[in-house]
């Protein structure tokens, strides 16, 4: 009720969800211990829209924020990809793993 998910408008594998919570909130830089229950439920909605999509390998998903000033908007929102060792070379280094610009 508090999340919402969507396809991504350019993704960068075949499956590439956005879990964005319904109530604005900053981008991930203005989280804090206190939002760790809310980034725990949006995984979760992110793993249950990869799995009712007949995605079922939750090994091979990345899942992750856009570090300032990397951010396209500045509302938070939860990058979810699958499976992650199809991404491109492109979508490789947008969506690597705890880089400069990309958390997990």
């Amino acid at each position: 009720e508090d999340l919402v998910c969507f396809r991504d408008i350019r993704p960068g594998a075949p499956h590439h969800y956005l879990v964005v919570p319904a109530e604005h909130m900053g981008n991930c830089k203005t989280l804090k211990s206190e939002h760790i229950p809310l980034v725990k439920r949006m995984m979760e909605v992110g793993k249950a829209v990869l799995q009712r999509n007949n995605f079922s390998d939750l090994n091979d998903v990345r899942m992750g924020f856009h570090w300032p000033p990397f951010c396209s908007i500045s509302h938070l929102h939860l990058h979810v990809l699958a499976p992650a060792s199809q991404l491109g070379f492109l979508s490789r280094l947008v969506y690597r793993s705890n880089s400069y610009w990309f958390i997990t």
